[in-house]
């Protein structure tokens, strides 16, 4: 108990792959990865300019 084994690592792909189809399976890990990557450079200061607030057009 406590260590997940082989069997248990097939069952848990098998489900997943039949909740989300494997075509989605690879868009969960692109934006997984790119969630990961935005917090660890959020996380180490690093912003992007396109992020700063932008001055609202004078009408």
């Amino acid at each position: 108990m406590g260590w997940i084994r082989g069997w248990e690592w097939i069952i848990i792909l098998v489900i997943v792959l039949l909740i989300f189809g494997v075509g989605r399976l690879g868009q969960l890990g692109a934006e997984l990865g790119k969630g990961i990557r935005n917090f660890r450079e959020a996380l180490s200061g690093k912003q992007e300019a396109s992020e700063e607030p932008k001055e609202e057009p004078k009408a």
